[in-house]
């Protein structure tokens, strides 16, 4: 069954020892699903706060040979297990991932290891820009699904525009119902993007909530940042208006797709930034917290990668993490697959 929210050792693409050497220069931050430093072969790692290390293993597909590929790229994985939760799934587990740029569209492909290789499904998209009477946008990406464990149902939240973040619901993991937009910006002024959104079952009791959002947020300045919210029902929300972590804080000019990971009773935020690589920082249990831990997953210089590592998501299988990421430059990615060493 895959982790949800990433709570334990968990992702990378390169090995996380070679990463962590440069990275713990940089503070580097655990590997919760995604930490990219490599380790000599058979060696075990440990990243900030203990999280494991992981190694790049292989795509999930090959893209060119996807029957639905209109930009020769994506992005923005998410990976999930379906036993215990969905009759009748095509696998043990579902990855979705979409394009970037226009025409978008929420994709999906299914395996029944977290090794792959994933096998497209053959209705792609599962959701496309044009949806009446919901919207009808340039394009609609960043697909995070959670496992809303009240609901019994996958909860999908994506962008179309950049601006504006939906919610669609499923029993099935494959057929979306709409049900609304969640953030956009006019909730957040001064922003011109809230969008590469994730949902996760965190509970906040201080707030009366039981889940936590992680988004970019854009400002009219064109700096990327860190954005937050909470909610009680994951519908209807509250944000801060206030960016959770500032690039500027942690050497980057902008950073973006975060990811909600949680270990030693405290809570963590996996970011990429725009130099290639992930970092992590400790937000604690009830977001109080701002420690920058550092380096997180450092990307292969060379294939799939080339220098880029973005978008993790986790999960684990028998007891053997993984982390899922988008691999490569920004226009002309893949989802790569990475394992716990």
């Amino acid at each position: 069954m895959t982790h949800d929210t990433g709570p334990g050792p968990d992702h990378s693409a390169p090995s996380r020892r070679s990463v962590l050497r440069g990275a713990v220069l940089l503070g580097t931050g655990a590997a919760l699903a995604g930490a990219g430093v490599a380790t000599a072969a058979g060696a075990s790692a440990a990243g900030p706060a203990g999280f494991p290390s992981y190694r790049y293993l292989r795509t999930a597909f090959n893209k060119n040979a996807l029957s639905y590929n209109p930009t020769g790229e994506f992005i923005f994985p998410t990976i999930r297990g379906t036993v215990g939760r969905l009759s009748s799934a095509r696998g043990r587990f579902y990855l979705y991932y979409a394009p970037h740029d226009a025409p978008g569209g929420i994709c999906l492909a299914h395996a029944n290891s977290l090794e792959g290789p994933f096998t497209e499904y053959p209705g792609n998209p599962i959701v496309g820009r044009n949806w009446s009477p919901h919207h009808s946008v340039s394009h609609v990406s960043s697909p995070h699904v959670m496992w809303n464990s009240a609901a019994k149902e996958m909860w999908l939240y994506y962008h179309g525009e950049n601006n504006t973040t939906r919610l669609a619901r499923s029993t099935d993991g494959i057929n979306f119902r709409y049900q609304g937009v969640v953030l956009n910006t006019g909730m957040l002024p001064g922003t011109t993007e809230t969008s590469y959104a994730r949902v996760f079952e965190h509970s906040l009791p201080a707030r009366g909530a039981r889940y936590v959002m992680l988004f970019m947020r854009n400002s009219t300045a064109n700096t990327r940042s860190i954005g937050w919210g909470w909610s009680a029902n994951g519908i209807n929300w509250t944000y801060d208006q206030q960016p959770l972590v500032l690039p500027s804080a942690v050497g980057a000019a902008n950073i973006s797709a975060p990811h909600l990971l949680t270990r030693n009773n405290s809570a963590y935020v996996v970011y990429h930034t725009s130099n290639g690589g992930m970092r992590i920082t400790e937000v604690g249990k009830d977001f109080t917290l701002r420690k920058h831990l550092g380096a997180f997953h450092t990307p292969l210089k060379g294939a799939p990668d080339n220098g880029r590592a973005a978008a993790p998501s986790f999960g684990s299988d028998g007891g053997v993490h993984y982390m899922f990421y988008e691999a490569g430059n920004r226009l002309g990615a893949t989802i790569a697959i990475a394992r716990q060493v």
